[in-house]
């Protein structure tokens, strides 16, 4: 090979690397990790309680909805009506969707919130943000304050690599949840695969498991009765997103409890699943009119 060929052969070589950097460069700028949603989520609070959102990376297309009622972002309720972050957040991360989510408690003027965040993420920029705020009992049902102080060591066990379920395997053993509730018996009928220890949190409430003393029964998940949900009747599932890392599967469910026209239990549902079983669930409740009932996503 010439002296010229190699020169030219040289050229190519750099060229080639510096344009893989390049790329590669790029592409960092645009895709959003896990620590980049996580940081999404942690963004928008924070604009909320500086009831300021013009800093916020958004995109053209952004679609809002609080309480599923679609609105601008400046026009959302609780821009302006958040003053403080309390100390529980609970983090689901769908790396692959670009979904980020998280169970939070806030204060409107020291009084507490519920409140549900789902965040999408495109090419650095939000493109969709659900918004779901429960202010006490007579818009949850349940609200249980002293049960949401700090988010709970089973549900942020961080599970081994070979302990994890794929990311289907994981989905299917959250939906034998909803199965369950419409079978409307156990979730032993459904083979729904508890773990024998699993436990139930609803708004911060024990509700099934070990510690349980809601109802007789109710300290086995598995064979805890169900009866209720045939007043209920089916589920409306939506699956939210699936953070494969920490095995979480996240749905949202919907009933309407009376006809139509009244109101409607809204569910958001936390699964952890690893080893084969579900080991806990947690939800954060809301009842809104049954005309909601899709959440405006649907």
């Amino acid at each position: 090979m010439t002296m010229k060929n190699r020169t030219m052969v040289g050229l190519l070589v750099l060229c080639c690397a510096w344009g893989g950097s390049a790329n590669a460069a790029q592409q960092a700028t645009t895709t959003c990790d896990r620590e980049c949603l996580r940081g999404k989520v942690t963004q928008l609070l924070y604009a909320m309680v500086k009831h300021d959102v013009s800093g916020l990376a958004v995109s053209a297309t952004l679609r809002v909805t609080e309480d599923a009622v679609e609105k601008p972002l400046a026009k959302v309720g609780l821009v302006a009506t958040v003053t403080r972050l309390r100390g529980f957040r609970q983090d689901i991360i769908d790396e692959r969707a670009g979904v980020a989510g998280a169970d939070v408690m806030v204060e409107e003027t020291g009084a507490p919130v519920m409140l549900v965040v789902r965040l999408k993420v495109v090419a650095d920029k939000l493109t969709e943000i659900e918004l779901v705020a429960t202010r006490g009992r007579a818009e949850g049902l349940i609200f249980n304050i002293d049960g949401l102080s700090a988010p709970s060591a089973g549900m942020n066990y961080a599970p081994r690599p070979e302990q994890l379920a794929t990311r289907d395997e994981a989905i299917k053993a959250a939906m034998k949840y909803p199965e369950g509730l419409t079978a409307a018996k156990t979730f032993a009928a459904v083979n729904a695969p508890f773990a024998p220890d699993a436990y139930r949190y609803e708004n911060g409430q024990v509700m099934a498991g070990p510690d349980c003393k809601f109802a007789r029964g109710c300290e086995n998940i598995s064979t805890q009765s169900l009866q209720i949900f045939e007043r209920l009747g089916d589920a409306q599932t939506r699956l939210i997103a699936v953070d494969e890392r920490m095995g979480i599967v996240w749905l949202r469910m919907a009933w309407g409890v009376r006809e139509r026209g009244g109101d409607q239990l809204t569910v958001w549902e936390s699964f952890k699943v690893y080893d084969g079983q579900i080991h806990a669930v947690e939800a954060f409740m809301r009842i809104l009119p049954f005309e909601k009932r899709n959440g405006g996503w649907q």
